[in-house]
């Protein structure tokens, strides 16, 4: 069993039929798909790798090897280590300060931030279009709000998993699903790790050159009344290789109003309407627990 590969340079072509209900699969059936041919730049691509792993090398490694991680699997006497990840991490949003003792380092990622998160209006256009929603729906849906925060959070997440000496007592990242809209991964080329729950069996995310492994989170979960599911994943910790990963976030606002597109209600109670902000103090609480009681929860509130 393998992660849909879709080509995403085929929407413009003759096989754009097939490549949406591809897509439209990719959402339903799996909730994670990897695309190639995405239009992100392979120069740009290779730059990103490179500045990243020196990024990580300079800036994070000597932390690394002193980190909560490292001391609980060092006095854990065989037990597993439950409720740490084996990651080293780092957010860059736009009003963040980022790393900067790496030449090329922000520069690069500027570039790449850029790219990714015009994909991403891609991708959620198609999504529009395979749910029947106007075109623009999900953006101006998480770009919503009644303040000046209603604007949706773009955010890239660079982690690196090093290499682990006793990867069976501890978790690369624990199972979850993603609270926000649409996450793009730019994953390593030759270090696997990443899994995804389906049918009761975890399932790889095989590494693929240059390609964007998309998934949707629990906004696009609720926004589609469920035709769409988030999906949940985890990343193993492995002995071997530093797994280089890098995930950015399309997020509603945190005033934005999140529920069933009204075209897609057919019966009103599957979802409840509630205001991202609100289910973010949830997920912070509840990230690694069933995600049902998140929704339960938040329409309490």
């Amino acid at each position: 069993m393998a992660i849909p590969v879709i080509d995403f340079s085929q929407l413009s072509g003759e096989e754009r039929a097939k490549t949406m209900a591809q897509i439209a699969n990719g959402c339903e059936e799996w909730g994670f798909f990897q695309l190639v041919n995405h239009g992100i730049p392979e120069e740009l691509l290779e730059r990103v790798k490179r500045v990243c792993n020196e990024f990580y090398k300079l800036e994070r490694e000597e932390n690394f090897n002193k980190s909560t991680p490292m001391k609980l699997l060092n006095e854990s006497n065989g037990e597993k280590a439950e409720n740490v990840d084996w990651e080293d991490a780092i957010n860059l949003h736009d009003d963040n300060e980022w790393p900067n003792n790496t030449p090329g380092f922000k520069e690069t990622m500027v570039e790449y931030r850029a790219e990714v998160k015009k994909l991403a209006e891609k991708v959620m256009e198609v999504m529009d279009e395979n749910l029947g929603l106007p075109k623009g729906y999900i953006k101006s849906t998480f770009n919503s709000g009644n303040n000046e925060n209603s604007k949706a959070y773009f955010g890239t997440k660079v982690s690196h998993y090093p290499p682990c000496p006793q990867p069976e007592l501890v978790n690369g990242l624990r199972a979850h699903t993603d609270a926000g809209g649409v996450i793009l991964l730019f994953q390593d080329d030759a270090v696997g790790g990443l899994q995804i729950l389906k049918g009761g069996d975890w399932v790889d995310v095989q590494p693929l050159p240059n390609a964007i492994v998309i998934n949707t989170g629990d906004q696009i979960e609720v926004l589609s009344n469920g035709k769409y599911k988030s999906v949940w994943h985890r990343v193993l910790a492995i002995p071997d290789g530093n797994r280089r990963s890098i995930a950015s976030f399309y997020n509603p606002s945190l005033a934005a109003t999140i529920a069933p597109a009204p075209q897609l209600v057919e019966q009103a109670g599957s979802y409840p309407k509630f205001v991202f902000g609100d289910y973010m103090s949830v997920y912070a609480e509840q990230k690694f627990l069933p995600k049902e009681p998140r929704f339960q929860a938040v329409k309490i509130m």
